[in-house]
């Protein structure tokens, strides 16, 4: 109980402190852009025009909602968050005593072997979706906090009222709007991940070498980062479809088709090529064969 309770202290400090990322983040999926390109300089020195990155996205907020502006959905962030760190310590444990095996179920796998890293991805991936589930619905009232800011709306003011709201015009179904996205991003991204370090550290590193430890744990972080490159369009595609066709403006035409599902979504941008749609805020380089549209603030 200690344990989690520690988790859900450091979890939420946590979410508090990137919560401006993530609501620039998702402000820049779903394609409005309040600032035009200017001209600047790209990594390697050269000239070329930009779109605004994190600081001047992150001050143009500031100058019409003032600081706090930068905090818009972080409430029901907080609550998906510590709900979510509950459900999957218990799942997780719940996994353990059960002694869940999917892979040599009569005896006990050595660690670090193949089964081993098999078994103990398949409970993490029970736990993590079993959080992701529950705090959806959170999740989705996060985004459309956030994505009030395009059209100015008010619609989702507090927790409850945003849940009186989406249950009143979308029902249940409502709150799980992207959540297949997410769940299938969630567990290609485990699996690549623990995959790939599992095969880097039996195959490419020496066990002999001195920081042996210190390698592993950094191949672990990196095929972290890899796998989250890959599975992004889920993230994306999610995030989208969380907004759509709800009422505000940015989940509506011009800023999105009003799609009857997520595979429409995901064609629809893969047709536009803008499956990476946000996942960088630094060095933004502007879209191919996009027009800046000054009026509605966002490319065609």
């Amino acid at each position: 109980m200690a344990d989690t309770c520690g988790q859900v202290l450091l979890g939420s400090g946590l979410t508090v402190l990137s919560h401006p990322l993530m609501y620039i983040k998702v402000l820049v999926q779903v394609g409005h852009e309040p600032l035009p390109p200017t001209l600047g300089r790209n990594m390697f020195g050269r000239q070329v025009y930009q779109l605004p990155g994190l600081f001047a996205y992150a001050k143009h907020i500031v100058k019409i909602d003032g600081k706090s502006g930068l905090f818009k959905g972080l409430a029901p962030r907080l609550c998906a968050g510590t709900i979510g760190t509950i459900v999957h310590s218990r799942v997780l444990q719940k996994c353990q005593e059960e002694k869940i095996e999917v892979l040599g179920s009569n005896q006990k796998a050595e660690d670090g072997s193949l089964q081993h890293v098999v078994n103990e991805t398949t409970k993490e991936m029970i736990a993590r979706s079993c959080a992701t589930i529950v705090t959806h619905p959170f999740h989705v009232i996060t985004l459309r906090c956030m994505v009030q800011f395009i059209g100015r709306e008010a619609k989702y003011s507090g927790v409850f009222d945003s849940i009186v709201t989406i249950y009143r015009e979308d029902g249940i179904l409502g709150f799980f709007a992207g959540l297949i996205p997410r769940l299938l991003g969630d567990v290609l991204s485990l699996w690549i991940c623990n995959m790939l370090a599992h095969f880097i550290n039996t195959y490419a590193i020496d066990d002999s070498t001195s920081h042996t430890g210190e390698i592993k744990n950094c191949s672990q972080a990196v095929t972290g980062f890899f796998a989250s490159m890959l599975t992004y369009p889920f993230v994306l595609v999610s995030n989208l479809m969380a907004v759509n066709n709800c009422g505000l403006a940015g989940g509506l035409p011009p800023y999105a088709a009003v799609y009857p599902n997520w595979l429409h979504c995901w064609s629809h941008l893969s047709r536009e090529g803008n499956m990476s749609r946000g996942n960088s805020l630094f060095f933004r380089k502007l879209p191919a064969g996009k027009t800046y549209a000054i009026e509605q603030k966002r490319f065609f």
